[in-house]
């Protein structure tokens, strides 16, 4: 009579238990990361201001009226941040296929229901709520998930690449319909880079990538805006009098800024002559005010969350946390690279947010969501650092060994893979 009730309370008190104990113990997530990411918001907030000023006081009476709604965006993405980083991250293993569903209904309805702006359904509540940046999250964690628990069965055709494509191609479509087609492409390239980093077998991911890119290709010759875009950009590497008006405002802000920059607040390009300078040309902006130098200082920040990235990756305990961090890291990494080769000339124009740095609502909340699960992993690896040391307890643990899994080396990921 009275095993019952034990079990019962045991097993509501189960994830609470858990939970506290992660949080109780005296882990400390990765300060480097944090730091990091920090210096990205901090120098953001000060661009955002620059690019906003005159323009938010000329509609709304204010010169400080969007730079605080940047600050509102950034306040609830720190939180989120903060929460997350303390609470167990194989938690999102477990939310996995809600997070997904919760993304494709999002999809769907901002195709219904959503707002049109320049052309394209993308977003509600006047273009910050973007469902495709919470895509991007919820298809990270969900195909973290899923090539976890699949084992070496990611190497079999039927079992990993035919499944996978279908459920990428699933949210890129939808995506597509919008159209967004960068956002789409980033989803593209962050799951590949994790199917790879899973342990896929190279030969049919290389198919794999060519039946994209060439469906990628088909799309693009579809959609109007994006065939225009890639035609004026072939066109300027041959001619480069034929530079388009975007790229050109943004060499001139880049060459004027020089060396040293202008100086902050100071730079001309964005008060009606860069086009959305405080999203997309927010690094043409940084080039402006504060140079070579304050180019190089965010290239470098960026350079460093990456490093501290891929490292909480090799050294998560399970392969779960090793292809979710990697599937976060990518997808920050993957997006600052767009942003920043737009700015200067190297691919056409994509409309893609510079992370943790432009004006954005979802986009600011995802980034910071993320490292905020990095940071987590970070905290999670050092606990079970610990816990083998307080134990004397060896898994089998071998840092020298491939086993065939996840191509990241490091703990646990022998354990991980076989327990998918």
């Amino acid at each position: 009579m009275s095993v019952r009730p034990r079990a019962r309370r045991q097993s509501k008190s189960g994830v609470i238990g858990r939970l506290m104990s992660f949080v109780g113990r005296g882990s400390s997530p990765d300060y480097i990361l944090a730091i990091a990411t920090a210096g990205l918001v901090v120098i953001g907030l000060m661009a955002v201001y620059s690019a906003t000023f005159d323009w938010s006081y000329q509609d709304y009476g204010s010169s400080a009226y969007v730079f605080w709604l940047h600050v509102r965006w950034t306040l609830v993405g720190i939180l989120f941040l903060a929460v997350i980083t303390v609470i167990p991250y194989d938690l999102w293993q477990k939310a996995a296929l809600p997070l997904m569903g919760i993304a494709l209904l999002l999809l769907i309805l901002v195709l219904l229901l959503g707002q049109e702006k320049y052309g394209a359904i993308r977003s509600f509540s006047e273009g910050s709520i973007q469902p495709s940046e919470f895509a991007k999250l919820a298809v990270v964690v969900y195909i973290a998930t899923w090539l976890a628990s699949k084992g070496d069965q990611i190497r079999d055709f039927t079992y990993g690449l035919v499944p996978f494509s279908i459920l990428v191609g699933v949210v890129a479509g939808l995506i597509v319909l919008q159209p967004d087609m960068s956002a789409a492409a980033l989803i593209v390239l962050s799951a590949i880079a994790m199917f790879f980093f899973a342990g896929a077998d190279l030969f049919r991911l290389s198919g794999g990538g060519v039946v994209a890119a060439f469906t990628l290709f088909v799309l693009v010759n579809r959609v109007g805006y994006a065939k225009d875009r890639i035609t004026e950009h072939l066109r300027t590497r041959h001619d480069p009098s034929l530079i388009g008006y975007h790229l050109r405002q943004s060499l001139i802000a880049l060459g004027t800024g020089g060396l040293l920059g202008v100086g902050p607040g100071r730079g001309l390009q964005k008060l009606g002559y860069l086009p959305a300078a405080h999203t997309d040309s927010i690094f043409a902006v940084v080039g402006e005010e504060a140079g070579l130098l304050g180019c190089l200082l965010v290239l470098g920040l960026f350079a460093l969350l990456t490093y501290r990235g891929f490292r909480i990756a090799t050294e998560a305990p399970d392969a779960f946390g090793a292809i979710l961090a990697c599937g976060l890291t990518c997808t920050i990494v993957f997006q600052a690279l767009a942003n920043v080769a737009v700015v200067i000339g190297l691919i056409p124009f994509t409309g893609v947010a510079l992370p943790f740095v432009s004006f954005g609502g979802s986009s600011m909340i995802v980034s910071l969501v993320g490292v905020g699960i990095l940071l987590s992993i970070s905290r999670g690896r050092r606990v079970a650092k610990r816990s083998e040391q307080n134990t004397r307890y060896r898994a089998g643990l071998d840092r020298g060994r491939r086993d065939g899994g996840t191509r990241l080396p490091g703990a646990g990921h022998r354990t991980g893979a076989s327990r998918g």
